[in-house]
């Protein structure tokens, strides 16, 4: 079979070059215009510099501009924002060392550098003159083939447009990022109307593929689609918590993870964005929507107006409706605009109806509530799926489009169109329609005539298999079919959307699917079906089998994750109530089984690859390096955690560590200490560190130089298995038995020592530093001279001393529980 390409169905065999189709890539149907090679960032505010920041993780190098500074450093403004960088949390930077590679520039002296640029985003103050002004001063040194884009929240496409040059209007168009940037996966792209469409397919390619984002095309309306229904959202919540009399952290905790919505709720939500970028939003709805019939409901919250008066801004500021003194965190009181300790409660029979699973009895308890708190959360959804309903016509293609902003952008689980059809559409519809008659909503005017009757009320809802709802057409409308989305092999689906992955399954159980995906036949893939993807022993004999299925029928093994994270870790569940009945006699089975898998994912006859995604921690990340090889999403967070939870790596990652050390010297540094590739490994273990990113474990050691690190999640599948059909083509064979050199207790001594010093300075407790010295010992190879070779096996054993020592110990019991219970790791 040849190196695989991607048509609409799947892979496929065609003789193109190992790398595969890149983003955008025609597939002979026409010229590729080249890839964007260096981009420009207009404005080193926090929005622009983090833009930046994330193309530099890309690889894109930027150049950032601002106004010209007083004294001799003329761009000290960017150069400041770039440095201000390194300090924000959490991190713009996915590797620090990549803020090199932003450009400090200015507009007096720099302008002849826009001339390298493909791509130029402006992004400064929300002021229509102030970014018309810019235009005028950059378009002549733009290059004649580069785009300009504003990033905007919701400024008119149309009238910024309007004061360029005819030339430049076609390759004008609107991108709003969200913040922060780097973390946050939606772009709103919106075009004006003289954008090339062309052009919007370019750079949508360009976000999704280079940049690792999720695109959304908006119409050109006040506030798009994220902020229109996101913020109208939030001013409902605030109505009707005034109306049912909510305190803000009672509403916070229904507005969150309960409702399917970000941990934070609404009015933290408000306070990390900002209270003055809420109110900047507010006024776009108040002042470009003149004629909006719920137009009532944007009028600034009292409270909010004097938030803002008092400059209590939110987070940003140390107080909003929050404030935090010490550990403590404070509630503002509306009444007495004092702050308060925090009493959440939820009412016992609301907090049953947002955890029962079927959606229709979840909405129809709310809506029958009798209690303020159900009430509130009945109201906050109809009004939103009121407001969504009226506008959607106006400010999207699709109810497709309304859906992921709401997902992408704000954190919901759902996005409101996909609650109301899961519930049952025709039956909530009926709801909203009473309670607008009933002068119960928001606002008196009518939901629109295709919510009630017609395909829509037929089909049970806007999303279907065929595509979702174009209120314009009237059609069930598909996916834009462009090349960049024919890389993603497992997409996000909406609810009433055809499932995915389709594949085709070989075997599965209820922890493990082995599968194939379309096209690809030659790889089997192994899928954990646990929640978290947490390892039990049903996973581990299930990838034991997948590898032996593999070699004997497969050129090839990838582990992916319907979803993050890759896995975290070994089942505690599973392993605490064993030892509690058997002791360490009954866990040594299980801790060889977990050794066998991840030596047998090392030595397996066919090439076995991990693709990453999210965490991977303990026996996950074992797993990962003992792979042939890795594909890691960016947003990976890859390390050996097993300390915080009382134990010490009993998977073979002891053993990794100890090998790649040496590797490392052998090939940059050999004659020199061994001790010093060492240190990374043992610091990362001893201190249950997590890498903040894919690039900071390739640093560390988690993954190595030729592993690919991928920026758009919703590739990794195919690029995973594209890797592990290179690797077979190229002649793949497991590597050869070898002995390597370990530091011996000449090293364990000097790691201890340095842990005596931690200790006694007070930065880790006593059993942290008795589970340091378990790990010092191991990781060195036990008792033996520095510099002596030893195999795995040596190593192994080494491991499955430590691992049962500690294990019986009553503080690693302590911390185990601890972790069950609280999800936080205990310091005892």
């Amino acid at each position: 079979m040849g190196i695989p390409t991607i048509t609409a169905s799947g892979l496929h065999p065609a003789s193109v070059s190992a790398a595969g189709p890149g983003p955008g890539e025609t597939n002979g149907q026409g010229a590729q215009p080249p890839r964007i090679r260096r981009v420009a960032v207009l404005g080193a505010g926090v929005m622009g510099a983090q833009i930046a920041a994330h193309c530099v993780n890309a690889g894109v190098p930027a150049v950032l501009f601002d106004l010209p500074a007083d004294g001799p450093d003329r761009s000290a403004t960017a150069r400041k924002a770039i440095d201000n960088l390194l300090r924000l949390n959490p991190a713009p930077l996915a590797d620090p060392a990549r803020a090199a590679h932003i450009e400090p520039a200015n507009y007096d002296e720099h302008l002849d550098r826009l001339r390298d640029c493909d791509l130029v985003i402006e992004a400064i103050a929300e002021r229509l003159d102030w970014k018309q002004d810019l235009y005028r001063r950059i378009v002549p040194a733009l290059a004649p083939h580069a785009t300009l884009a504003t990033n905007t929240s919701g400024l008119s496409i149309d009238a910024l447009a309007a004061s360029l040059p005819d030339a430049v209007q076609s390759r004008f168009c609107g991108v709003h990022f969200f913040n922060p940037p780097r973390y946050m996966p939606l772009v709103e792209l919106i075009p004006a109307v003289r954008t090339d469409p062309a052009l919007l397919d370019r750079i949508e390619t360009f976000l999704v593929s280079d940049l690792g984002k999720r695109v959304v095309r908006a119409k050109d309306t006040p506030n798009f689609i994220g902020n229109r229904i996101g913020v109208f959202g939030i001013l409902a919540a605030m109505l009707q918590a005034e109306r049912y009399g909510l305190t803000y952290d009672v509403v916070d905790a229904l507005t969150g993870a309960r409702l399917g919505r970000a941990k934070s709720g609404t009015f933290r939500t408000a306070d990390v964005v900002g209270l003055d970028t809420l109110a900047h939003v507010i006024r776009t709805m108040q002042t470009g929507l003149p004629d909006d019939p719920f137009r009532p409901a944007f009028a600034t919250p009292v409270v909010l107006d004097a938030l803002l008066q008092q400059g209590a801004l939110g987070q940003k500021t140390g107080a909003g409706f929050y404030r935090k003194e010490g550990k403590a965190v404070l509630r503002l009181d509306p009444a007495t605009r004092q702050y308060v300790p925090a009493e959440t409660r939820v009412d016992d029979a609301v907090a049953a109806a947002l955890d029962d699973r079927d959606p229709a009895r979840r909405l129809r308890a709310l809506r029958e509530s009798s209690h303020p708190q159900g009430q509130f959360l009945w109201a906050l959804l109809r009004d939103t799926f009121h407001y969504a309903a009226v506008h959607l016509v106006h400010i999207a293609d699709t109810a497709r489009d309304v859906d992921f902003a709401m997902r992408w952008g704000f954190g919901h689980a759902l996005g409101p169109f996909e609650v109301w059809q899961a519930a049952g559409w025709r039956t909530v519809a009926q709801w909203i329609q009473e309670d607008i008659e009933q002068n119960r909503a928001l606002c008196r005017v009518p939901l629109p005539d295709w919510v009630l009757q017609g395909p829509v009320d037929e089909a049970g809802g806007v999303h279907t298999p065929v595509g979702s709802w174009n209120p314009r057409t009237e059609t069930f409308e598909p996916r834009r079919e462009l090349p960049v989305y024919r890389r993603q092999l497992a997409p996000p689906r909406l609810v009433g959307e055809a499932r995915h992955p389709p594949g085709r399954t070989v075997e599965e159980n209820e922890s493990i699917r082995l599968w194939t995906a379309p096209g690809a036949d030659d790889i089997l893939i192994a899928s954990f079906r646990t929640k978290m993807h947490t390892i039990s022993g049903a996973v581990t004999h299930g990838l034991l089998h997948a590898i032996e299925l593999a070699e004997a029928r497969y050129r090839g093994l990838v582990v992916w994750q319907d979803g993050s994270p890759f896995s975290a870790g070994a089942d505690l569940q599973a392993v605490l109530p064993a030892f509690m009945q058997g002791g360490a006699a009954a866990i040594e089975p299980m801790e060889r089984d977990l050794q066998r898998v991840a030596q047998r994912m090392r030595n397996a006859l066919v090439p076995t690859v991990a693709a990453l995604a999210g965490l991977a921690l303990g026996g996950g990340c074992e797993i990962a390096v003992h792979a042939a090889a890795r594909v890691a999403h960016l947003e990976t967070y890859i390390g050996l955690v097993e300390v915080g939870v009382g134990l010490v790596p009993g998977a073979g990652g002891l053993a990794y560590c100890a090998r790649r050390a040496a590797e490392q010297r052998g090939a940059t540094a050999p004659g020199q200490p061994l001790l010093p590739f060492l240190q990374a490994f043992a610091e990362a273990v001893a201190s249950a560190k997590v890498s903040g990113s894919a690039l900071e474990a390739r640093r560390t050691g988690w993954l190595r130089e030729s592993d690919p690190i991928v920026m758009q999640e919703d590739e990794l599948l195919y690029v995973a298995i594209r890797h592990a059909l290179a690797m077979a083509d190229a002649g793949w064979r497991p590597p050869l038995p070898t002995r390597f050199p370990v530091a011996g207790r000449d090293g364990a001594a000097t790691l201890i020592a340095q842990l005596i010093n931690l200790r006694d300075g007070g930065f880790i407790s006593a059993y942290d530093y008795e589970l340091g010295c378990a790990v010092a010992g191991a990781l060195c190879g036990g008792d033996v001279d520095p510099e002596t070779l030893v195999d795995d096996e040596w190593m192994l054993a080494q491991e499955r001393r430590a691992f049962l020592g500690v294990l019986a110990n009553a503080k690693t019991h302590e911390r185990i529980v601890g972790m069950l219970k609280t999800g936080k790791p205990v310091r005892n």
